[in-house]
């Protein structure tokens, strides 16, 4: 198959991969009448003879992978099926895409970061990954089975997602998270020791398109702008939201997770930038944007 130019031709045909979630429901609408948005009973990344057969059968020129397995916790002890989907699936798809001469774009998480404890500066692309999770190590896997595997491909990783569409099997995201608890007048821990930049779909999802259409291969940091802990964004959304809640701030030793998180992720969009790309507004804009459309629906 030989790829129409993304650049030129506004009728190149996309697959979605994941499209039931956050990000895959974004990047559907916004590729309408040009997509075909496939969930896992259409495609599960463990079955990479039907995977095959299926784009064989669609013949796309891009191909955005959104699915994952993102149960950061449960990795620890279900790694097998973590792997399964976020290494192993993800080296199936790079293959298939190569040989089909289409392009992938893969999402990949600040996750992969973490074992320098000490740093607090964003992390550019050229910075070496360390991740500290079973998670952290699967998704870094797939980030390098792609780079390695499919010439045509954007690695984009991101953080902290919100959106309007569900979360991936987990149902929720967050922010619904922290409304939903406040809602049911539950005490509310939440660790203030982990930085990141939560990130809004619609804006990822708009930034990934205008990327792909550049024709820039290669590996992308994108997230909103700015950075929080998670208690910070927690106080944040409730203040938002104009909902009192039974908020307490603690440590992640406290919390006591049976994943490790990174104590700062923040992500520099270098890359993208250096395209010639503004960075994404920061979080908090995108958040009020969030809260107030949830309001209307």
């Amino acid at each position: 198959m030989s790829n129409r130019d993304q650049r030129d031709d506004p009728m190149a045909k996309y697959v979605v991969v994941g499209a039931s979630g956050q990000l895959g429901h974004d990047l559907s609408v916004r590729l309408e009448g040009q997509v075909i948005s496939l969930t896992r009973p259409d495609f599960d990344l463990t079955k990479p003879e039907k995977m095959r057969a299926r784009l064989a059968d669609l013949r796309p020129d891009v191909v955005f992978n959104c699915a994952a397995y993102n149960f950061v916790d449960r990795a620890e002890t279900e790694s097998e099926a973590a792997f399964a989907v976020n290494a192993w699936g993800v080296r199936y798809l790079a293959a298939i895409c190569r040989d089909l001469d289409c392009t992938l774009v893969h999402y990949s998480t600040n996750y992969v970061f973490g074992l320098d404890g000490e740093r607090r500066t964003p992390y550019s692309e050229s910075d070496c990954p360390g991740p500290i999770s079973a998670y952290g190590v699967g998704k870094l896997a797939g980030e390098y089975f792609v780079r390695a595997i499919c010439p045509k491909h954007f690695v984009i990783r991101t953080a902290g997602l919100f959106g309007s569409g569900s979360s991936g099997g987990k149902g929720t995201n967050f922010v619904e998270l922290m409304l939903r608890l406040a809602k049911e007048d539950k005490p509310i821990r939440v660790v203030n020791d982990q930085v990141c930049t939560p990130t809004s779909t619609v804006d990822l999802a708009e930034a990934t398109i205008a990327l792909v259409q550049t024709g820039r291969y290669g590996l992308y940091h994108l997230t909103n702008s700015g950075s929080c802990s998670w208690h910070e964004y927690a106080q944040t959304i409730f203040h938002l939201a104009g909902v009192q809640a039974n908020l307490t701030a603690v440590s992640s030793e406290e919390f006591g997770a049976a994943a490790k998180r990174p104590a700062y992720s923040v992500m520099a969009n270098a890359a993208f930038k250096a395209l010639g790309f503004q960075e994404l507004r920061p979080w908090r804009e995108a958040l009020v944007d969030y809260l107030r459309e949830r309001t209307q629906h």
